[in-house]
């Protein structure tokens, strides 16, 4: 009796946590925002997240001297050489994508969208950052 009991209270805690979004009305985008990186991209992120783990590898004495600046050469130039491509898709890009990014991230500020610390676009009526879950502060119409 108590087993069932249980179980029965288990069910009803997953169900109720598994809806609460959707009854709280909270809504996910189901289509990026068109921020998806270019290989160049990837490859700069893919690097720099090495080099996190390489860094704390070392820290933490999983590496000996070594072997960390043997692996912190190579993904340092790895690292070096998406940078390097990124900048040639940005000097491709032209300045009319440019002049359109600058006027967006505007527009999010000014609605109150971008975060005022890592310059994250929200969507609209977000209160915190997606990116670095800072505070938002309201825009003009939400007041």
């Amino acid at each position: 009796m108590y087993l069932s009991l249980g179980i029965l209270l288990l069910a009803t805690a997953v169900v109720v946590i598994l809806l609460q979004p959707l009854v709280m009305g909270q809504a996910a985008l189901l289509v990026g925002d068109g921020d998806e990186l270019s290989e160049a991209g990837a490859r700069r992120r893919v690097a720099l997240l090495a080099l996190r783990d390489v860094e704390y590898d070392f820290a933490t004495g999983k590496l000996d001297g070594e072997d960390y600046r043997s692996l912190r050469a190579e993904i340092s130039g790895e690292a070096l050489v998406a940078l390097d491509d990124l900048d040639r898709e940005d000097a491709g890009r032209g300045s009319a994508a440019l002049e359109a990014e600058i006027a967006a991230v505007r527009l999010g500020l000014e609605a109150g969208a971008a975060c005022g610390a890592c310059g994250f676009l929200n969507p609209e009526g977000s209160r915190f950052c997606s990116s670095c879950g800072g505070t938002l502060t309201a825009g003009a119409g939400d007041r």
